[in-house]
């Protein structure tokens, strides 16, 4: 299967336009067409172009840009789809697929209703298809986007052999140079001494021939299905008290944690479903801050989503899922014990459960010299904490966007009013010049350079102060504890 409009396509399901209508990707910092609908392409547009030159052509063209991982979790789509014909498919390139039918076509009525049935299906939805059956995979390539008549059994060099030679999978240059020594078409190679042709280009060229012509096998390896961590218990009378429901939580838990150890990883967000005797499902999602695979510490983190739950005349199904899992290999043990770590995650996760993840922040250090870029804001949930701030100079415990005061000269005024207090400097501490950074657009540093000063008022206020050499002026910026 080759779906040369998979991306257009996929946009215009959701999407129906009017018209010429392509998507565009940016190459060697230029907008060109990355694929294109049949009415952009009847307009004489083309894979490639640039977007002003198709502008230019044609200025009713309406585009959007590419989004490859988009196409992939799209074709993935069509290749859980394609199983429906036979349960060997795997991806071929990023806008193919490529089945092993052998002894799956009877099932459905022979070889030529299968590619209809296909054909049929994918117009219905919207999504242009080629098909090339044959014996081999290399022939079936070449038809699907050189010929589309399926070969019949045995004649894969009679069906495949007026194809020209990109047809098998070449390299461009290595087919322009096979059209220059004359041979343009796979029956033209097929019949042209294999010895010259190996010494100048290399066993490759050979090697397709031969896949294509089933002197050489090429096996189709379907892509396995990444594996599910859920487990399921049913219950032989309904439930409702909050501990029945955590003892059925913890032995799935156990049963799902054993899953996880053995393939080391660990769950970051587990779902736990209950069906009640109604046929009302219920659900109690639960967002960990590290991944986990100990029952033990995960079990108290359900009990207060359990308890919200209704369970009306009796729950007799649970069902526990890990919709979020990531790697997390096996440590070595060690009697230094990490459990102050373990307590933090287990807050972390305690109070994101009532706020949320995100919400629980903490304060990185930033490459930055300048005092307002000087650290980051992450949820503490998705990072880790930085190394020391390694400031040299000591930094204020607030900061604020600066308020200017009453003063003149490069020296901080003896005496100035901030916030509606009348202060007087008992010590002074600096300069500390600060330039800002020249490729940042940044409103407020625009001042040029910075002269920051360490003020201790005798009324107990510590300030941080600057000066602005370039527009003479004094501002206060943070405050010290």
């Amino acid at each position: 299967m080759w779906f040369p409009r998979l991306a257009s396509d996929r946009v215009l399901r959701a999407r129906p336009v009017e018209g010429p209508f392509a998507l565009t990707r940016i190459v060697a910092n230029a907008d060109r067409l990355a694929c294109l609908n049949p009415a952009a392409e009847r307009a004489g547009l083309s894979r490639g172009m640039p977007l002003a030159d198709a502008r230019a052509f044609c200025p009713g063209l309406r585009t959007r840009p590419a989004d490859p991982h988009a196409d992939a979790r799209f074709l993935g789509a069509l290749r859980r789809w394609a199983t429906r014909y036979c349960p060997w498919v795997g991806r071929e390139g990023c806008d193919g697929l490529v089945l092993d039918v052998t002894g799956s076509t009877h099932l459905i009525g022979g070889e030529a209703a299968m590619l209809a049935d296909m054909r049929q299906r994918l117009a219905r939805a919207g999504i242009t298809v080629r098909l090339g059956l044959a014996d081999t995979r290399g022939a079936a390539w070449a038809l699907a986007r050189y010929g589309e008549a399926p070969a019949p059994p045995g004649a894969t060099a009679q069906a495949i052999g007026p194809l020209p030679v990109a047809a098998l999978r070449l390299e461009p240059d290595t087919v322009t140079a096979l059209q220059r020594l004359g041979l343009r078409s796979i029956a033209d190679l097929a019949a042209a001494a294999r010895a010259p042709l190996a010494r100048r280009f290399g066993r490759g060229l050979m090697m397709r021939l031969d896949q294509a012509l089933g002197d050489q096998p090429e096996q189709i390896a379907p892509e396995p299905e990444p594996p599910r961590y859920a487990t399921r218990l049913t219950l032989p009378e309904p439930i409702g008290l909050t501990a029945d429901v955590m003892a059925g939580t913890e032995r799935l838990l156990q049963a799902l944690c054993a899953r996880l150890k053995d393939r080391e990883t660990g769950a970051r967000a587990l779902v736990l479903t209950l069906r009640r005797v109604d046929q009302d499902s219920q659900q109690v999602e639960l967002r960990l801050a590290r991944p986990l695979r100990d029952a033990a510490r995960i079990l108290p983190l359900f009990e207060r989503g359990v308890t919200q739950v209704e369970a009306g005349f009796g729950i007799d199904r649970m069902r526990l899922e890990a919709v979020q899992v990531e790697p997390l290999p096996v440590r070595q043990l060690s009697h230094v014990g990490d459990t102050g770590k373990a307590r933090l995650d287990d807050l972390i996760t305690r109070i994101g459960t009532r706020i949320g993840l995100e919400n629980v922040q903490r304060v990185l250090p930033a490459d930055s010299h300048i005092p307002e870029r000087a650290f980051l804001v992450a949820a503490a949930a998705f990072s880790d904490p930085g190394p020391s701030w390694g400031s040299p100079r000591p930094r204020p415990l607030r900061l604020f966007p600066p308020e200017p005061v009453a003063g003149h000269g490069p020296r901080p005024p003896q005496d100035f009013r901030w916030r509606r207090m009348a202060l007087q400097t008992g010590r002074a501490t600096g300069p500390e010049r600060i330039a800002p950074e020249w490729w940042m657009a940044d409103e407020a540093w625009r001042s040029g350079l910075r002269d920051y000063w360490r003020v201790e008022t005798r009324q107990g206020r510590r300030l941080w102060m600057f000066h602005t050499p370039q527009a003479p002026g004094w501002f206060v910026h943070g405050e010290f504890a």
